[in-house]
C-alpha cells in the first residue's frame, strides 16, 4: 500500500475546476496509451496527471490483437465491479458499500478481488485519506459531499487465489500463480445524489 496522507481532499466550487481539468487531462493520455504490447496480451495502464496543483488518476485495462474470451470476460466485468462500486457512492453513504458491492459482482462471475491495493482520496495530495477497499470489509467511515477519491479495483482469474508480488521497481505488480487480472480506476467527486466521474471523456 502506498504511503498514505491523513489530509482528506475536500473540494470546493473553485477547486473543482482544477480537479477537474487535472482528470480529464489523465483520461485523454489513458485513451490513447493503449496501443502497446504484443498480440493477446492484456495490460493495464495507469495514468496520473499533475496539472496546476491537482492530481487526476484514472486506469484502464487494454485488449492487445486477439484476446480470448476468457481475458475478454475478466475486462468487462471488473470495469462493471468498478462502475458498481461507483453507483454505490453519495453523501452519507459507507464507504463499506464500494467493497461489497464489487465483490459480490466479481464472486458472481468465478474471479477473485485483490485486496493488497486500494483506492485512495485525491486532489492536491495524491495518496491521502479515505482509503476505499475493494473487498468486503467493515471498515468505519462515510462518503461526504466534497470529496474526490479513486474506485479502482484489481480482479484476477485465479479465483480465490489473490495474492501479487512487486517487481524491483516498486510499482509494477504481477499475480503471484501467474493468473490473468484487469484494473479499472475513475477518480470520483462525491455529490449530495451520487458521484460524478471526473476522469471520463
Amino acid at each position: 500500500m502506498p504511503e498514505i496522507s491523513s489530509e482528506r481532499q475536500m473540494q470546493d466550487k473553485e477547486t473543482i475546476v482544477h480537479m477537474k481539468a487535472a482528470c480529464a487531462l489523465a483520461a485523454r493520455v489513458l485513451e490513447n496509451a493503449g496501443k502497446l504490447v504484443k498480440d493477446g496480451d492484456i495490460i493495464n495502464i495507469d495514468v496520473t496527471v499533475y496539472l496546476n496543483g491537482f492530481h487526476g488518476d484514472t486506469s484502464k485495462t487494454f485488449f492487445c490483437g486477439e484476446v480470448d474470451e476468457a481475458a475478454k470476460r475478466l475486462v468487462k466485468v471488473t470495469e462493471e465491479c468498478m462502475l458498481r462500486g461507483i453507483s454505490a457512492c453519495k453523501h452519507g453513504v459507507s464507504f463499506k458499500k464500494i467493497g461489497r458491492r464489487i465483490s459480490e459482482h466479481a464472486e458472481r462471475h468465478g474471479f477473485g478481488v485483490v485486496e493488497q491495493f486500494v483506492g485512495h482520496g485525491v486532489g492536491r495530495v495524491f495518496h491521502s485519506q479515505p482509503i476505499i477497499y475493494h473487498q468486503r470489509n467493515n471498515m468505519p467511515g462515510q462518503m461526504v459531499e466534497g470529496q474526490t477519491f479513486t474506485i479502482e479495483p484489481i480482479l484476477t482469474m485465479g479465483g480465490s487465489s489473490i495474492e501479487c508480488d512487486m517487481w524491483e521497481d516498486g510499482w509494477t505488480a504481477v499475480t503471484t500463480d501467474g493468473s490473468l487480472a484487469a484494473q479499472f480506476e475513475h477518480t470520483i467527486l462525491i455529490t449530495r445524489t451520487g458521484a460524478e466521474i471526473l476522469t471520463k471523456c
